[in-house]
This record gives C-alpha cells, sequence and structure tokens, in this order.
C-alpha cells in the first residue's frame, strides 16, 4: 500500500470518529477511539443474531423441501 494510500485511510477513520492523531513534526500517532469501535461492534452484534436467525430458518426450511423431493 502506498503511502498516500494509506494516508486516505487514516484520515477517513479519523474522519469517522474511529481513531485519533496526534501529529509531532513528520510523525504521526494514531490511536483507536474505544466507543465508537464499542458502538459499531454492538450494531454489528445485533444484526449477525438476526442474519444468524434467518439463515438459520432458510436452511431448514431448504433441508426440508430437499428431504419431501427424495421420497
Amino acid at each position: 500500500m502506498s503511502l498516500a494510500a494509506a494516508s486516505k485511510h487514516v484520515k477517513v477513520l479519523e474522519g469517522a470518529g474511529l481513531i485519533r492523531r496526534e501529529i509531532e513534526g513528520r510523525v504521526h500517532h494514531c490511536s483507536l477511539e474505544r466507543l465508537p469501535l464499542q458502538q459499531a461492534l454492538s450494531w454489528l452484534r445485533t444484526y449477525t443474531e438476526f442474519w444468524d436467525e434467518r439463515l438459520d430458518a432458510l436452511e431448514g426450511l431448504l433441508n426440508s423441501e430437499d428431504d419431501d423431493d427424495r421420497h
């Protein structure tokens, strides 16, 4: 990855509030912002549970149709 590409990624993360950047001369120190990442993880877990349930139901339906086709 080029330096320019990495810089763009860092700026996007910083703009989203996911990291904090401190500049000392030519050195940039980045650190993660804990709260926004915890909120994102919480949101993702909600949708993980939602989709796991839906996909499990779909799998059960497809398996039952396969069983019906075999008989």
